[in-house]
């Protein structure tokens, strides 16, 4: 059996901002961290959309791949040990089927069991602006367990490209897995204070 504490559920839903989950699959298996994916049907559009990469440059990345409807997987299970999970990026939508429960797909059931087995479920959530119905939605979800991280790019560390704005999001968001990485300078590392 795969160590647990290296296999990470990585969810990709149909928010803008689908290169963040194709790049955290990237960093993962350079790791060496076991990535069990599961994707929407809206992000598969979307990588049509918004980037060149294809749904067989996902499946060749990731460890094992899973269709939304797939609710027989092995991450729609607790007994399936993980890091934990995160969704990213995460729509409006699948934040409100994790925040309600409403586990209709994979992707909002594998979130559900990853919050009953109080593991770390962190939602890298893509909308802007924001209204109160979206706030709700997030404080409801952090009250259950979940950690609301969206793709906010820090500057301090002197990004050069869209590339380095990406890695500090995926950084932080290894940062709550404690998963020792190097993708940015941390605050005071390049003399910054």
């Amino acid at each position: 059996m795969t160590d647990p504490s290296k296999r990470l559920i990585v969810g990709i839903s149909g928010a803008s901002g689908v290169i963040y989950g194709a790049e955290i699959l990237k960093v993962l298996r350079q790791l060496g961290i076991e990535t069990h994916v599961v994707l929407s049907d809206a992000a598969k559009t979307n990588f049509r959309i918004e980037t060149n990469i294809t749904i067989a440059d996902i499946t060749q990345t990731a460890t094992c791949v899973y269709g939304e409807r797939d609710l027989a997987a092995p991450i729609a299970s607790g007994s399936f040990p993980t890091l934990g999970m995160v969704v990213i990026p995460c729509s409006i939508k699948s934040l409100s089927g994790i925040a309600n429960s409403f586990n209709v797909n994979l992707l909002m059931r594998a979130a559900d069991v990853t919050l009953k087995e109080r593991r770390p479920l962190v939602l890298a959530v893509r909308e802007t602006p924001l209204h109160q119905g979206h706030l709700k939605l997030m404080l409801d979800a952090a009250r259950l367990g979940a950690v609301i991280l969206p793709p906010v790019p820090a500057f301090y560390h002197h990004p050069q490209t869209i590339l380095d704005l990406i890695h500090h999001t995926i950084g932080k968001i290894l940062d709550c897995f404690q998963i020792p990485h190097h993708l940015f300078d941390r605050w005071g590392e390049d003399g910054t204070e």
